[in-house]
């Protein structure tokens, strides 16, 4: 049986924070794919050969101006990226398009409605907020979830948010962030007998991380363990914040912030260390994590995790099996469950074995590629093939009015 050829769609390839994409397109089996992007950034963190750029098209000033004030046509056309795209899929024979993220489904639209082969859009969290960028972000998602014939989520948390933007249930597929574990080898800890604890976080630095209600819930750890230190790994704009409030809790010289690692950098770190934090905080605009890939990897590696109940954390940290959850922004409680971790080491060991455990069971790369792959499958095997064929498809204004109504 010949492979499955899968266009995978993805505005920019890759920022850093988007490993778990990279791991899954690079670890595709039964399904064949190429990367379709506008903009490369990390080429030597993110390799990967078979990338189609999507070119500037040259424009005619005039007919742009007329396409996008007169009849209206949404940015896909009047810039040119509808043809291009055409183009490239013909020219590489695609079966199916993988498009990464909601908001660019939302900008594809126009595409999803006229092409005769099947697109899947995967949701990740910060799309599944309100976007204040894009008007009637809503509503143009629920044209979205119509068009489609397979929406996915990387936890229940997110399929539920979706079912509440108006996603039907039934159209919804799980497919969970996927660890590599023999890249994260189990580390047996012991306590530092020393009380020199070690306390880490790892993630961008931003106000859904929680990294300041995790230096807070830290203070009140320090003072049970006045030896400890917590690492804080990654970059982001809220730096220069949470140094101050170090400094403003008195702790500055026990907050070390590392900036983004790599890869092995950060997976040596993991074993080092003794706990791992990740607060998550839901936004004003409902901005909420799946399941971080953080979390996993650390857990991965046998770190118990004090968290929130936020998203889809509670979908991989079981209260009291493999960690501590606390409600978002309680920092007295984040602060108490570390003190009742570090003072345990029957319960330490317990949960250290544990989150290992829960990770090969339910985030295995292996398991959610074969899950991916099989979700491909179905969305292909029950094609509807649209009439006339992808290079003779012109869009009349009133599908492409339709498609974008605000």
């Amino acid at each position: 049986m010949a492979k499955l050829i899968v266009a995978s769609y993805c505005s920019t390839f890759l920022k850093p924070e988007m490993l778990h994409i990279y791991r899954q397109v690079t670890s595709l089996r039964r399904s064949q794919t190429f990367v379709m992007t506008k903009k490369v950034e990390h080429p030597r963190r993110f390799r990967f050969d078979d990338i189609e750029r999507i070119p500037r098209p040259h424009r005619n000033l005039l007919r742009h101006g007329w396409m996008k004030f007169v009849e209206r046509r949404p940015p896909l056309i009047y810039r040119g990226e509808y043809q291009m795209l055409v183009s490239i899929l013909g020219r590489r024979g695609a079966d199916m398009m993988h498009i990464y993220f909601g908001h660019t489904g939302v900008h594809l639209l126009p595409f999803i409605r006229a092409w005769n082969k099947p697109c899947l859009v995967s949701f990740h969290g910060a799309d599944v907020a309100l976007n204040k960028k894009m008007e009637n972000y809503p509503g143009k998602l629920r044209v979205l979830f119509d068009s489609v014939p397979v929406v996915l989520a990387r936890s229940r948390s997110l399929a539920n948010r979706l079912i509440g933007f108006g996603c039907p249930r039934e159209r919804i597929r799980i497919n969970r962030t996927g660890i590599p574990l023999h890249e994260f080898s189990f580390v047996r800890r012991e306590f530092p007998t020393d009380g020199r604890w070690q306390i880490l976080q790892a993630c961008r630095l931003i106000d859904k991380k929680g990294v300041g209600s995790a230096i807070r819930a830290f203070a009140i750890f320090v003072k049970e363990f006045p030896n400890s230190e917590f690492i804080i790994a990654g970059k982001g704009p809220l730096q220069s914040d949470l140094e101050a409030l170090a400094q403003e809790l008195g702790i500055a010289g026990k907050v070390h912030f590392c900036g983004f690692l790599s890869q092995p950098d950060l997976r040596e770190l993991y074993a080092r260390s003794h706990i791992f934090i990740h607060p998550s905080e839901t936004q004003p605009d409902q901005d909420q994590e799946g399941v971080p890939n953080s979390v996993l990897e650390a857990m991965a590696t046998g770190l118990p995790v004090i968290a929130t109940r936020h998203g889809g954390i509670p979908e991989a940290v079981t209260e009291n099996l493999n960690g501590f959850l606390s409600d978002e922004g309680d920092t007295e409680s984040l602060g108490r469950s570390m003190v009742a971790l570090a003072n345990s080491p029957e319960i330490y060991a317990r949960f250290s074995a544990a989150a290992r455990q829960a990770v090969g069971e339910n985030f295995d790369q292996e398991m959610t590629i074969r899950e991916l792959e099989r979700i491909y499958e179905e969305v292909c095997d029950r094609r509807m093939a649209r009439e006339p064929s992808l290079g003779e498809v012109e869009l009349p204004a009133p599908l492409i009015e339709s498609a974008v109504a605000k």
